[in-house]
């Protein structure tokens, strides 16, 4: 082996333990053994908007999932309401009818109105 092929090897091998080392230091004790765990936040009826039906809609609701969700929608009312029936028809959702559903509907309408805002991350730089 020429001198500098041992050069470039002896190189080589001290960034290999320099990157070990430093990958090694930038983590905490245990940490590449400690796996992550989701703990759901309780949520409670009065963080949403006080309007008649709050309690009825929030408790039908989570019954599936958390109610954040469902405040992120803004929907209008015949969108709530097709929501509903696809809940019922594709997941298996209790149906909700009558007094029941207007109640419901009523909340949801008066709580989270259609938005017009676009979803999702938006860029501040593009001029709309």
């Amino acid at each position: 082996m020429t001198a500098i092929r041992k050069g470039r090897a002896a190189v080589a091998a001290r960034l290999l333990v320099l990157a070990m080392t430093t990958s090694a230091l930038s983590l905490p004790p245990g940490a590449a053994s400690a796996q992550q765990t989701f703990t759901p936040r309780e949520e409670e009826p009065e963080e949403f908007p006080d309007a008649p039906g709050r309690e009825e809609t929030f408790y039908f609701c989570t019954a599936c999932h958390n109610f954040k969700l469902v405040a992120q929608q803004g929907m209008s009312r015949p969108r709530w309401d097709g929501t509903l029936d696809f809940m019922t028809e594709r997941h298996g959702m209790p149906k909700l009818e009558g007094k029941d559903r207007d109640v419901i509907l009523d909340y949801l309408e008066q709580a989270f109105p259609e938005t017009t805002a676009t979803p999702g991350w938006q860029n501040p730089f593009l001029k709309r």
